[in-house]
């Protein structure tokens, strides 16, 4: 009976250091011939590779819900930083921080919740981290100085992080290779959609006269709701903490303690636990050229989106005298184009992933394939900036400038999905870690330029200020073009990424 119940399960190296060859075969070669390990069985509906489609499509769009979530709430306190320089007697500088310690707590929460995740599971970092997350949003609502405002943010980036770290996980947990695309096409609209949102409902909250408390009093709610959903309807999808809850009930039935599942095996002393938790991703990111520019790269995009809500102002609210409500629709294109991005990834890239599948089968796809949506929406990204830049006359129709937001939004999800993936496909067992030194840097990038934003804008004018980040966007525009030529050649040499032998694994 105890037989009946085992599973198969393909262990990863998350916590195994990839450098350490021998003792990685000779940890997994153990496990496989372990006949008490407990495995998934072929077509196991424990497997969440297993669940239904639509179980899978809903826990997909819950996921990308909770990165909306936080990521809307990053950007919310934006318009009400005049109304705290008048009610505290700040700076602009200061009151740009309500956005900028926000986005430095997710330097910190990926380095804590994804590791932690893959010891005791999604489900209760996601339980615990959004119910303290909700927490810190009634205490920026009951805040009686800006000072403590200011902590109550960087508290709350902290644990809202938890989805950025957690979220794209969940789906790989539920999705394979194959499938995977489409559900992180989809997913991948969240990053963007929220930021985008955010100054739309603080625009309006300004304009209607209330209490800027009431702000904070939404996102609570919104947390809230979020948090409820959480605890009655998602999971846990962690197969390796899935199968510990299954070889735990198993030693139970049967009284046979030798039963365990593969991440009981993995012993670690607290050192090596914070070396994985801390050391780890920086290890990995210093040591990977190809790493270091999809990091710069991506971390500019993301600082951009930032950058907009410092920039917009001068541009809509400045200079065409929009209320405060009014220039937030400003922001709206953004999300318009993330979705547009997705429906064209659906539709044309792909059925040419899924193509090329076919064509390498049984080998997997060259991960240099992905990055070829990148090079096609990279010199788009830099054409926005330039089409902002010189549209942003208040002589001209404030519907030109607007509408570039449309084409940087459809840009920026096609270059993060591209690159997202690239280094999923390319890093595979330490893609976790080479994802939490991406959006640790990222994030950095994303808190520092709001708080120079404004004083280059005020400084050069709207029009030389995005000309000069278009300019910036062109100088990195080939990182894909150079990773598609050479990609092959860097995977060979590094001491994480896998490879096959370079004829299999040239670009197509």
């Amino acid at each position: 009976m105890a037989d009946s119940a085992r599973v198969s399960f393909q262990t990863t190296s998350t916590h195994i250091q990839p450098e350490e060859g021998n003792k990685e075969d000779a940890f997994t070669t153990a496990l496989d011939n372990d006949p008490y390990l407990v495995r998934f069985d072929e077509g196991d509906p424990a497997n969440p590779k297993n669940w239904s489609y639509a179980k899978k499509w809903y826990l997909t769009l819950a996921a990308g819900l909770l990165v909306l979530n936080a990521t809307f709430s990053s950007s919310t306190p934006a318009a009400l930083v005049p109304t705290f320089i008048n009610e505290f007697g700040i700076s602009q500088e200061v009151g740009t921080l309500t956005v900028s310690l926000f986005v430095c707590g997710y330097c910190v929460g990926p380095l804590l919740w994804g590791p932690l995740s893959e010891q005791y599971g999604r489900r209760p970092i996601f339980i615990i981290s959004f119910f303290i997350y909700m927490c810190f949003q009634i205490g920026c609502a009951l805040s009686q100085n800006i000072t403590s405002i200011l902590i109550f943010r960087f508290l709350g980036g902290t644990f809202a992080a938890a989805p950025l770290a957690n979220s794209g996980a969940l789906i790989s947990d539920i999705w394979d290779a194959k499938e995977r695309g489409t559900a992180l096409a989809i997913f991948t609209v969240a990053p963007f959609a929220g930021p985008g949102i955010g100054p739309v409902v603080s625009g309006y909250v300004v304009l209607a006269g209330i209490s800027w408390r009431w702000l904070f009093w939404i996102l609570t709610i919104f947390a809230g709701v979020c948090w409820l959903q959480i605890v009655f309807t998602i999971p846990e999808t962690y197969s390796p903490v899935l199968l510990a809850k299954k070889a735990k009930e198993i030693r139970k039935r049967t009284g046979n303690e030798k039963y365990h599942a593969a991440i009981e095996s993995q012993k670690m002393t607290l050192s090596q636990r914070l070396e994985t938790i801390l050391a780890r991703p920086f290890k990995i990111l210093f040591r990977e050229p190809m790493l270091i520019a999809i990091t710069l790269y991506m971390s500019f995009v993301y600082g951009c989106i930032y950058l907009l809500f410092e920039a917009y102002p001068v541009v809509f609210t400045k200079g065409h005298n929009l209320n405060a409500g009014v220039s937030g629709l400003m922001f709206l294109p953004l999300p318009i184009g993330g979705f547009l991005a997705v429906a064209t990834y659906i539709l044309f890239f792909n059925p040419q992933y899924e193509r090329k599948a076919q064509e390498c089968a049984p080998n997997s796809v060259p991960p240099e394939f992905r990055l070829r949506v990148a090079m096609l929406s990279a010199p788009f990204f830099a054409i926005s900036f330039f089409w902002f830049a010189w549209t942003s006359f208040p002589s001209i129709s404030l519907w030109a400038p607007m509408m570039s937001g449309a084409l940087l939004g459809w840009s920026i999800c096609l270059i993060f999905l591209a690159l997202f993936n690239y280094v999923i496909d390319g890093y595979l067992a330490v893609a976790a870690s080479a994802l939490a030194a991406i959006t640790v840097v990222r994030s950095l990038f994303g808190a520092v330029f709001p708080l120079f934003a404004t004083q280059m804008y005020d400084g050069l004018g709207p029009e030389w200020a995005s000309t000069l980040v278009g300019f910036i966007a062109l100088i990195l525009m080939p990182i894909p073009f150079v990773l598609s030529r050479y990609g092959p050649i860097l995977r060979l040499k590094s001491k994480y990424a896998p490879s096959d032998p370079l004829p299999s694994s040239s670009p197509a």
